[in-house]
């Protein structure tokens, strides 16, 4: 006698499927609406809107770009990918396909974007996320982001072609100066502003006697950058040695700790500048 096959619950196939789906989605395997409506009287899953479905854990973003009728996008969505991020804000930013229809709902503050595409519940698909990013994010957050899914391997050729053909000519400049060997979000906003100045930038330099240091700016200034940890004991006289042997070998060391390369930039530029006129004096 054959066994019976074992069913998910809608709450197990939501969990599957991101936390959230349409209700005909749930139904293709083999959820009928009246286990749909029994879950949801019975508190294992939420109504979002008509024929939406959500667990009760769902992001409360993702809940409310769904309630709202698309995908949850922009910045939030980056993050979602695995994206490094500048910041995120509390708005809400909705994915609405190409002509999407909004719904009203409780507490409604979202952003939409219209772009080619299917907009179906849960986290909108990374390179509309880059696209919608690009209208909503400062260039350099834009361009961190994307510099992070082009070393990460998740742009394809293709997604890079798309990126180029739907944002505005005048970004073109930007996606020509990005780079897929960009180890972190700090080195892309990094080579971004210092462009913006009119430097470029080196990275992971290997300087003999002195050893690979993170950024040299203009041939002859070391800038490095300390983690969240204080530098103590042989770790401080270590890096001390290493400044001491490149400034015998006529290089300036800038160091700054990640918050100010990343929110004091006015800092570190008014450090940068005269530190690159005494090396080119």
């Amino acid at each position: 006698m054959r066994k019976a096959r074992r069913m998910f619950t809608p709450a197990q196939l939501l969990t599957r499927f991101g936390g959230i789906a349409r209700g005909m989605r749930l139904q293709q395997h083999g959820c009928t609406r009246t286990r749909l409506a029994d879950a949801v009287a019975a508190g294992t899953i939420t109504r979002v809107r008509n024929g939406v479905f959500a667990v009760p854990g769902a992001d409360p973003k993702v809940v409310a770009a769904a309630a709202h009728g698309g995908s949850l996008t922009c910045a939030d969505a980056l993050r979602a990918h695995g994206i490094w991020t500048l910041r995120t804000d509390d708005e809400v930013h909705v994915w609405l396909g190409e002509a999407g229809r909004r719904f009203v709902h409780e507490a409604c503050r979202c952003t939409v974007h219209y772009s080619p595409g299917r907009a179906d519940p849960g986290v909108a698909p990374l390179v509309a996320a880059l696209i919608h990013a690009y209208r909503c994010l400062e260039p350099e957050a834009f361009f961190a982001a994307y510099e992070s899914a082009w070393n990460q391997r998740k742009l394809s050729a293709a997604d890079r072609r798309r990126i180029r053909a739907e944002l505005p000519k005048t970004a073109a400049w930007m996606l020509d100066l990005a780079r897929p060997d960009a180890q972190s979000g700090l080195e892309s906003l990094l080579r971004f502003r210092l462009h913006l100045l009119g430097f470029a930038l080196d990275t992971q330099v290997e300087i003999d006697g002195v050893g690979r240091v993170d950024f040299v700016i203009g041939g002859r200034v070391i800038l490095e950058v300390d983690g969240r940890l204080n530098h103590e004991g042989s770790r401080r006289h270590s890096d001390l040695m290493r400044d001491a042997a490149a400034s015998a070998l006529g290089y300036e060391t800038l160091r700054f700790d990640d918050a100010m390369m990343l929110y004091e930039w006015d800092v570190v530029v008014a450090a940068i500048l005269p530190a690159l006129d005494r090396a080119h004096a």
